[in-house]
């Protein structure tokens, strides 16, 4: 299955200036744990840097810094690892796991910005294919105890 049916295509975004104060209020306006920072280039929205809460906290809080002093610019993490939204899933989940990655933003053919995919979106699915799959057990035990009844 391609990324492309299972990441989120809502993504939240700012510009390298932003202010970490703006990150902050998008990120609770939307109810989100990361915003991608994103530039554009040739008229495509091209993914560059990700920031998520945690960021924010090491980087504001533990340091005492106030949040319009320190830019999206500043504090995302770069160089980002991004995944081609024609990969399959496993690819993603692969990629997350070897490099320790939560989140992957997903790219269509010229490198723009066209969803996100998370490790929660990931587990999600694999829990409806085990699901699935407990069902497809279930069913057959049945058949068989009908066959051996009858």
């Amino acid at each position: 299955m391609p990324i492309s049916e299972i990441c989120s295509r809502g993504v939240v975004i700012v510009g390298p200036n932003d202010s970490l104060r703006t990150v902050a209020e998008l990120m609770r306006q939307h109810h989100v744990g990361s915003v991608v920072v994103t530039r554009d280039q040739d008229a495509v929205c091209v993914p560059v840097g990700i920031i998520t809460d945690r960021d924010i906290v090491l980087a504001l809080i533990a340091k005492d810094v106030p949040p319009e002093a320190v830019s999206a610019g500043d504090v995302m993490s770069e160089p980002l690892e991004t995944i081609d939204e024609t990969d399959e899933v496993w690819t993603a989940l692969e990629r997350m796991r070897s490099r320790g990655l939560r989140r992957l933003p997903v790219v269509g053919r010229r490198g723009g910005l066209v969803g996100i995919i998370s490790a929660d979106d990931l587990l999600q699915l694999v829990a409806e294919e085990l699901t699935n799959l407990a069902r497809i057990i279930n069913r057959e035990q049945r058949r068989e105890s009908t066959v051996r009844s009858g």
